[in-house]
């Protein structure tokens, strides 16, 4: 099969990989519809994350079964399935409590490399939900966000503890912080400011619900968020970014008592404790735990209540993977979809 390769900073290849067969009795097959260039993929594009050896790429990803193993119960071949980006058990106590991304047995789908035509997902019965049906094509943009972007932002907006009346900042136009938006908009939130300084990104925050833009960052960014709420900071925020600048941004944003939902992945993040201490915010995130979510927002995908497919800014086939990663890297494009 073709699949992406890391080579180092700024070489990525699409090559002949081994296809990809049953290892355990928990694992599926499946054939991807799509797949897409993750934001997160940047740290590694970029040589943050030091690359020791060529790796696999990839870790949204939506498709039909081929086939399962013996202990697959739940998915079967022929199902057009979404999954998170995290392959969890769904049974022990952590994935019960709903932190499926933290689950006792977690496996990294990033590590196995879904931007390919084809994928081994490990425990199919606690990872993998399907549809109603054979999506219509339209809704395959949208159903593939859910397995990362939508569901890290949902959970940031839920983080954050965002609900009716609450003011919401949004630190981040990428997907996760334009898709946060969306979930705010959905959790019924009255008010949501978005830190944008790119009118693209700000329209489609817009569409997605953002009833103000701050373009200011920093300390003057913090200063126009509490313009904006009579001084007080906003109520619930959402850090999609993963900088020193963007949490502490985000926390000095926030209203004495508020909350701070935190998705973006921390490179170089060191909280100072004065601040910390002081602040009396409530900060709660990490890596999403997609799957609690997904039969949720499938059902709003599906009933077309929601469209975050829109964040999908550039389309290309899988052998033009290269050119998706320059375009996000040189924010030509928020998001890349792959056709497989």
């Amino acid at each position: 099969m073709r699949g992406v390769v890391l080579h180092g900073p700024g070489d990525v290849r699409v090559e002949d990989r081994d296809d990809p067969t049953i290892e355990l009795p928990t694992d599926a097959i499946i054939r991807l519809a799509a797949t897409c260039v993750c934001g997160s993929d940047l740290w590694s594009y970029r040589g943050v994350n030091d690359i020791k050896r060529p790796i696999p790429m990839g870790h949204e990803y939506v498709g039909v079964v081929e086939e399962v193993g013996d202990e697959v119960s739940t998915v079967a071949p022929g199902d057009f399935v979404i999954g998170s980006f995290m392959a969890s058990d769904g049974t022990c106590e952590i994935c019960q409590a709903g932190y499926q991304s933290r689950c006792v047995h977690v496996k990294s789908v990033g590590a196995i490399g879904t931007q390919a035509e084809r994928a081994r997902i490990p425990w199919a019965d606690g990872t993998l939900v399907a549809t109603p049906g054979v999506p219509d094509p339209d809704l395959v943009p949208s159903l593939l966000a859910a397995s990362d972007v939508l569901g890290t932002g949902w959970f940031g907006a839920d983080a954050a503890a965002v609900g009716p009346g609450k003011t919401v900042a949004v630190v981040g136009d990428g997907a996760v912080g334009l898709l946060g938006i969306l979930a705010a908009r959905e959790l019924g939130a009255e008010r949501i400011i978005a830190m944008s300084r790119h009118e693209p990104r700000q329209a489609l925050a817009k569409e997605f619900g953002a009833t103000d833009i701050v373009v200011e960052r920093g300390d003057e960014g913090v200063g126009r968020i509490k313009e904006l709420t009579n001084g007080y900071g906003a109520h619930s925020v959402i850090e999609a970014v993963g900088t020193q600048e963007s949490m502490m941004q985000a926390i000095r944003s926030t209203r004495h008592g508020g909350h701070v939902g935190f998705v973006g992945v921390s490179h170089g993040v060191s909280l100072p404790g004065q601040d910390l201490f002081y602040s009396t915010v409530h900060l709660h995130g990490g890596p999403a735990p997609v799957r609690r979510y997904l039969p949720d927002l499938i059902d709003r995908i599906w009933s077309r209540k929601i469209n975050p497919g829109k964040v999908f800014d550039l389309t290309l086939p899988l052998d033009e993977a290269a050119e998706g990663y320059a375009a996000m890297d040189e924010r030509r494009a928020i998001k890349t979809l792959l056709t497989v």
